[in-house]
Parts: structure tokens; sequence; C-alpha cells
């Protein structure tokens, strides 16, 4: 069966920075939608008219992944308006409350970056913005979409969700 849009792949890749680490690999295949939201379009668009067995390899300008690191979206907060566990590579769905910082969009995830004696650094950066990368993926199979994958727009997988 050959990719068209509303269908699903499951695929195989492995993601790296222009430099050559190895930043993700998927050895197991996992379903993603084409033509839903499980996918960047760059990769949607790569992988129409393939079949299974296919391989491409892609070259994502960070515009094309997670977008531009963005220092508008680091942010202080005092360290006593978070648990006492806290630990680096946490996240937060929006800020806890107490938050100091007004100009923080509600509803995105923070990642907890440093933590000091005073204060907390709060990133809501996706962790490979401001990177180019390296995709060498595989069509394992592809299907035709459910009726609930195609009003969900997703087969599942979040991968690519920013």
């Amino acid at each position: 069966m050959e990719i068209t849009s509303q269908c699903v792949v499951a695929l195989t890749w492995t993601l790296k920075d222009t430099l050559g680490e190895v930043l993700d690999e998927l050895e197991t295949p996992v379903e993603f939608m084409v033509g839903g939201g499980d996918l960047l379009d760059k990769i949607d668009a790569a992988l129409q008219g393939h079949e299974p067995g296919a391989r491409l390899d892609l070259h994502l300008e960070p515009e094309d992944a997670f977008g531009d690191y963005d220092e508008k979206l680091v942010f202080l907060e005092p360290r006593t308006v978070f648990p006492p566990e806290l630990q680096e590579g946490m996240n937060f769905e929006g800020l806890p409350p107490g938050a100091t910082s007004k100009d923080a969009p509600p509803g995105l995830l923070y990642t907890v970056t440093d933590i000091y004696p005073e204060h907390v650094v709060l990133d809501a950066n996706h962790p490979l913005a401001g990177i180019a990368l390296r995709l060498h993926l595989k069509v394992e199979a592809v299907r035709e979409a459910t009726e609930e994958e195609i009003g969900r727009g997703s087969a599942g997988a979040g991968f690519f969700k920013i």
C-alpha cells in the first residue's frame, strides 16, 4: 500500500543532531497517522507516495522541527512555590500557584532546568528547539486509518507533538 494522506504508517528511526550525536532511536515500530497531527509537516510530505520498506534520510532545520530557541520562554520563579522534592528535569503544565512571572504563557509545559537556593529556572522551549536534526527513518508498514483515528487526527503517537 502506498502512503497517502489519512493513512497510518509504522516507522522506525534514528534521530541525530548535525554533529551525528544520536538523540533518539526507535527500534520497535510505532504507528503515526499521515495527514493528521502525529508527524511534523516535512516528515508527512516526505512520506507521501512511499511504500513499506522505504528508507528516507531527512534534514530538518529548527523551523521545520521544533522551532528556534526562544529566550523569552525562560523564567525565574521563587524556590518557595515548588515542592521540596523538586528535581531538574521535572515538568509542570503551566506555572505553579504563587508564581511571579506575569508574562509567562499559560498552558505550556515548563521544564525545571536549574535549581538554586532562592529560585528555580523554568524553560517552556521544546527540548529540541533550536536544533537542526537528521532523521533516518524506515517505513515498516502502511495501513488505512480507522474512522476513529481520522476523527482524532492521530494514531495515538505523540513524539512529534509540540
